[in-house]
């Protein structure tokens, strides 16, 4: 038995072990000549037959109707990607800030570090949120939600008092930002062109995937935007 060892992107040694049977042809039989490959991943000692690829969504080419349409696709796609980072940040020190929370038996101490996860968020934040514009923002309210399952007047209102959420999500309505407003890409059509700009940039490697708080079937969400469009 000979063992052949080749290279394949560095990631996969294969591994083909030949097997020869030669058997009588009056015997109505016939020479066999079978080819097991194996596969050993980098990193892993023991050789697979079968190798778990990750799914691949195949993504349906743009069409727009009209050059405004495409314009306004462009724009969302700038700002979206523009914006999606701080709302994977958000989620990130969120998760870590309630994992840490589970480990504090005082209530005081919870309080304590809440308040100094708070100041932390808020120094990180504040200033580069400042500059961004209202429909940024709007579209970043989405996203958090996307990311968190929370609603950005939920999330303040969790981390500060409710007055302070109250006010907070009156003056952003003064801007036409509703911090009450949840991600819905299958009621919303710029919702679904953002979960559309976000998985082209993730296969693209523009932006890094985060899997949303709750499940979006892209390719089912694909097919019910294009279905509605035909009826149209």
């Amino acid at each position: 038995m000979k063992v052949l060892k080749l290279s394949i992107q560095t990631f996969f040694i294969i591994v083909p072990i030949f097997v020869f049977s030669q058997i009588d042809k009056n015997n109505n039989q016939q020479k066999i000549d079978t080819t097991n490959f194996y596969y050993i991943i980098k990193g892993d000692s023991i050789p697979r037959e079968f190798i778990d690829l990750e799914e691949v969504i195949l993504l349906s080419k743009l069409q727009f109707t009209s050059k405004e349409d495409r314009r306004r696709y462009l724009i969302l796609r700038r700002k979206t990607r523009k914006v999606y980072p701080y709302a994977k940040l958000a989620s990130e020190r969120l998760f870590i800030m309630s994992e840490r929370l589970k480990t504090i038996k005082r209530k005081i101490d919870k309080k304590k570090y809440t308040k100094r996860v708070q100041k932390y968020i808020e120094e990180e934040f504040s200033d580069k949120l400042k500059k961004f514009t209202r429909t940024e923002g709007q579209i970043l309210a989405k996203l958090i939600y996307r990311q968190t399952g929370r609603t950005s007047f939920d999330l303040v209102k969790e981390l500060r008092t409710s007055w302070r959420a109250f006010w907070y999500n009156t003056s952003a309505s003064l801007f036409d930002i509703s911090l009450k407003e949840e991600y819905n890409p299958f009621k919303n059509k710029e919702d679904y062109l953002i979960e559309d700009i976000l998985e082209r940039s993730f296969q693209e490697n523009i932006l890094e995937r985060q899997e949303p708080a709750f499940p979006i079937n892209f390719f089912e969400l694909q097919l019910f935007w294009n279905k509605k469009n035909l009826h149209h």
